[in-house]
C-alpha cells in the first residue's frame, strides 16, 4: 500500500498480480520483468506529477512503456538529496544526458535553483 498526496491509500496489488500472471517475479518492493527490476511509486509532489505527465513513450525489448526525462530525474534526485541521489546526478552529468536549459527551467519552476547551486559547489567545484 502506498499513500498518494491526498493521504488516500493506494494498493498496487492489482498491478503486481497482473504482472506476476505474465511472468513477473516479486522481490520485496520490486517486480522483476525479464531482466528489469521495476518499482512503482505514486507521485508525491508537483515535480513528480510533472515528470510523469512529461514522460516519453519508448519501446524496450518490444514492450511500449514511458520514461521520464533525464532532467526530471535529476531534479527529483536533487530534491530528495540522499548520497545515492547525488551519485546518480553526477552519472547523468558525466554521460551528458541532461539538457542544461531544460534542467534549469525545471529547477526554477520547482524552487530548486539554490539547491542546485549548492550541489554544484560541493560536487563539481562550480564547473557546471
Amino acid at each position: 500500500m502506498l499513500a498518494n498526496p491526498s493521504g488516500t491509500l493506494i494498493s498496487l496489488t492489482p498491478i503486481y498480480e497482473y504482472l506476476k500472471a505474465r511472468g513477473g517475479v516479486e522481490e520485496k518492493e520490486l517486480i522483476v520483468l525479464g531482466d528489469w527490476p521495476v518499482q512503482f511509486l505514486v507521485p508525491a509532489n508537483e515535480l513528480e506529477r510533472e515528470a510523469v505527465a512529461a514522460s516519453l513513450p519508448v519501446e524496450v525489448e518490444g514492450v511500449r512503456t514511458w520514461v521520464m526525462l533525464a532532467e526530471h530525474l535529476v531534479a527529483i534526485a536533487l530534491s530528495t538529496g540522499r548520497a545515492k541521489d547525488h551519485i546518480r546526478i553526477l552519472q547523468f552529468i558525466k554521460e551528458e544526458a541532461v539538457d542544461r536549459v531544460t534542467l534549469q527551467a525545471i529547477l526554477k519552476t520547482h524552487g530548486l535553483l539554490s539547491k542546485w547551486e549548492q550541489f554544484q559547489n560541493k560536487y563539481t567545484e562550480g564547473e557546471l
